[in-house]
């Protein structure tokens, strides 16, 4: 039978065997039915990816961890709620200090000149508390030792930088990824205090705190050391300070209120739960919580967004918020079950997600060329104030009123976000000067999000 050339290689072969004619096709061969690549497969199909992306995720969840694990090793052996609270605080006021600056020199210098020297600071500052509470030191090197652990650097906001220099110029892939990264530090902030607590509860009171340590300086080792996808740094950005640009102020008084509505839900439902003899139930509870945010941001991030690009679909995101985070109020005040709470805790943690992505996706667009680790790390230190002041709130409503008229707090915090971006949009005017304003990065593609 003759012998296809290079061709015919795309054309059939028409030959005779007896009485049959048989027509034999030389064409490349393809799966029937075979689907185009989800836009998770997209992304992690590119080089490097998934390597740091392990890294930052087993670097990430101590975040989760070390607040947890500080007030249950302090408070078991000190007997002090107050003291434990008092040491977390200054270290959150601490980390809202100095984490800006951390991530200034990170853009200046690079993630792994800066990062891993932060980390290994952060860690040590661990372990000296560590040691303190087992010998017995005292009070005071328990506050600068928590305060040591300020250094430890945005490992998510890092993990951004990396896919915003990766994905320049494709707005829908990068949607995606932003997406993934807030599906991820959900899911961290729900294991992490859970890991914890069993840590600290099985083995010691020192032991959530040790592993903690461990797996934040392995992750930020792992991370640093691909360096293949590591943003270029420009040791002079010519851009003005994120705080200074265009938008960035509305922002951070978006994130500033929305941490209210994490701070006060918290406290809110472990105070809501324990007054029904649950208290050991409320974790489990607020986990759901991170759930619903967690596959929230995962389906948010596989669907293209519709026409409205972000700064305008930021109202919207936050109305949702405002509406969902009724639910537990309603089902706290109707029908005082801790059951149908969780179930509403569920669905309100759905707006999360959405909510936090856009918001992060504006950070990227306003912050200046060359400070976008600076920039997404002031969205943070916004978010963990907002945390302490609703905190702080709903303490004070439980106290004062009552656990259900504490939830009145989430509701008014998340008003207050929508209300901020609608006055922004509405100080805009023609211009669009405000919140939405033209980007500040001068290599944003302009590409419909």
């Amino acid at each position: 039978m003759p012998q296809p050339t290079s061709r015919s290689r795309d054309t059939p072969l028409f030959t005779v065997t007896a009485d049959t004619l048989v027509a034999v096709d030389f064409g490349p061969r393809t799966r029937r039915g075979s689907r185009a690549k989800g836009p998770y497969r997209r992304l992690f199909a590119l080089p490097g990816t998934r390597a740091f992306t392990a890294g930052n995720l087993i670097a990430r969840l101590p975040m989760g961890m070390f607040s947890v694990s500080a007030v249950v090793m302090i408070a078991g052996t000190r007997g002090s709620y107050a003291l434990a609270g008092a040491v977390t605080a200054t270290g959150l006021a601490a980390t809202a200090v100095v984490a800006p600056w951390t991530a200034r020199l990170v853009d200046r210098y690079g993630q792994a000149r800066v990062a891993l020297p932060a980390t290994v600071f952060a860690v040590l500052g661990s372990l000296a508390l560590l040691l303190c509470v087992r010998h017995g030191a005292p009070d005071w090197t328990l506050f600068a030792s928590y305060a040591a652990t300020a250094t430890t650097p945005n490992t998510g906001g890092m993990s951004r930088a990396r896919w915003a220099h990766l994905l320049r110029g494709n707005a829908d892939a990068l949607h995606t990824a932003n997406s993934f990264e807030q599906a991820a530090d959900e899911l961290c902030f729900m294991l992490g205090p859970v890991l914890a607590a069993f840590l600290c509860g099985a083995f010691f009171p020192e032991a959530g705190t040790l592993v903690g340590a461990v797996l934040l300086l392995t992750g930020i080792l792992l991370f640093t050391a691909q360096r293949s996808t590591e943003p270029p740094v420009e040791r002079r950005p010519s851009g003005r300070a994120p705080f200074r640009a265009p938008g960035m102020r509305p922002l951070l008084l978006v994130c500033l209120a929305t941490g209210a509505v994490f701070g006060s839900t918290e406290v809110v439902t472990l105070a809501f739960a324990d007054a029904r003899g649950h208290h050991s139930a409320a974790g489990a509870v607020l986990a759901l919580q991170a759930a619903g945010s967690c596959v929230a941001g995962l389906v948010y991030g596989a669907i293209r967004p519709a026409a409205a690009s972000a700064r305008s679909r930021l109202p919207w995101c936050l109305a949702a918020m405002a509406a969902l985070m009724t639910l537990p109020l309603l089902a706290a005040g109707l029908t005082g079950s801790l059951l149908v709470l969780a179930g509403a805790l569920l669905v309100a943690g759905m707006a999360t997600a959405p909510t936090m992505v856009t918001t992060m996706t504006l950070v990227q667009r306003y912050t200046p060329e060359g400070r976008l680790n600076e920039g997404m790390t002031l969205a943070v230190t916004g978010l963990l104030g907002g945390i302490a002041c609703g905190s702080a709130a709903g303490g004070w409503t439980v106290e004062h009123a009552s656990a259900v008229a504490g939830y009145l707090v989430p509701v008014a915090a998340a008003a207050t976000a929508l209300l901020v971006s609608l006055a922004a949009l509405a100080l805009s005017g023609p211009s669009h000067r405000f919140l939405f304003g033209p980007s500040n990065r001068s290599t944003e593609s302009r590409a419909p999000h």
